[in-house]
């Protein structure tokens, strides 16, 4: 039997986390569910997941779809592209089967990519590699969640590049009865007409737009602040997400004022998030962040508190406090008029 693999390759950097991991969480339950009831897919597609943060990790194999579980996302810190394409690439080399002259391989792997962010690692050695052996046997169809990519990048490795407008759940939830119309509609083009070619769903009534990369350039990933911290009372750790938020000046509307403002603090997997971090990291200014959540894990007032030795953690109502990171004990203080330059992740 020739298999139609399709891959899902997937950005889970620190941007992600909340409401965006959440809504990929469940659109691929959906798309599996909707795909197990279709005869045509259920007959051809195999289904991998690749994920990618700082480093890359493929959290399912490529899996017959009746056997296919989507499994839970986790979110590391980085935003590694060129990562994530490696590993897609040696997981082709290793499950997909290609053509012999006994036998036919499989049909051509559909990968589809979705990310919020720009890359920065170094990505430029995995592209070139992509476009000299991949590229001609495989359809990547790239999806920027939001309008943060600069897809110019994205079109050094693909053609099909497509932008969701908006990220609310309705949104979210059009888009992936789109992907499942597209694996749908090129199961059944494999089945019958022999075709080795994706035939994707319109886009009609969706938030959804195929784009030219030459006229949306995208703007720099630095739409979101995620810091990283640990709590006091339970050694768990989360991270504290802000949002970039800009407003005329009054009096001097020509200009404006850019601050970043409190989107919310949630609990991770420590391992799993040491796991996909690639450990690099900038500074940002307290004075440009705005709202301070409680602690995801525990509860404390504070949930971001600077120690000395650089790591974030949260406080209650106790006069003094350990820092989980570094073990220094120590009285809450203010950080003055001029702020403090605390770690943030790369996005």
């Amino acid at each position: 039997m020739r298999r139609l693999p399709i891959y899902f390759l997937i950005d889970v950097s620190e941007s992600m986390v909340g409401t965006p991991i959440g809504q990929v969480q469940e659109g691929m339950r959906a798309i599996i569910q909707q795909l197990r009831v279709d005869p045509y897919a259920l007959e051809t597609v195999f289904v991998s997941i690749i994920v990618f943060a700082g480093k890359a990790k493929v959290l399912s194999p490529l899996t017959e779809l009746y056997k296919f579980y989507p499994p839970v996302f986790p979110v590391g810190g980085g935003t590694s592209l060129g990562a994530g394409l490696e590993a897609l690439m040696r997981d082709i080399d290793a499950s997909v089967q290609k053509t012999t002259l006994e036998t036919k391989g499989d049909w051509k792997p559909i990968i589809f990519l979705f990310t919020d962010g720009n890359p920065n690692d170094s990505y430029q050695a995995a592209f070139k590699r992509w476009n000299e052996k991949y590229r001609r046997h495989c359809s990547l169809i790239a999806v920027s969640l939001g309008d943060n990519v600069n897809t110019r990048i994205l079109s050094q490795i693909t053609e099909d590049i497509l932008l969701l407008k908006q990220t609310d759940a309705e949104s979210f939830s059009k888009f992936f009865k789109w992907v499942t119309a597209s694996i749908k509609t090129t199961s059944v083009s494999v089945c019958e007409q022999n075709a080795d070619t994706i035939k994707l769903a319109p886009t009609t009534g969706i938030n959804l737009e195929k784009i030219d990369p030459n006229q949306h350039a995208g703007t720099t990933d630095e739409n979101f602040v995620v810091l990283h911290g640990r709590c006091q009372t339970t050694r768990n750790e989360y991270l504290v997400k802000y949002a970039k938020h800009s407003e005329p000046l009054k009096g001097l509307e020509m200009f404006s004022a850019t601050d970043f403002k409190l989107v919310g603090a949630y609990p991770i997997d420590r391992e799993a998030y040491a796991a996909l971090s690639d450990g690099k990291g900038v500074k940002i200014n307290t004075l440009e962040l705005v709202g301070v959540p409680t602690c995801p894990c525990c509860g404390n007032q504070h949930g971001v508190v600077a120690c000395d030795c650089g790591g974030i953690f949260c406080v209650g109502e106790q006069s003094s406090n350990e820092c989980p990171w570094c073990g220094m004990r120590g009285e809450l203080s203010n950080c003055g008029p001029e702020g403090m330059n605390i770690a943030r992740g790369l996005g």
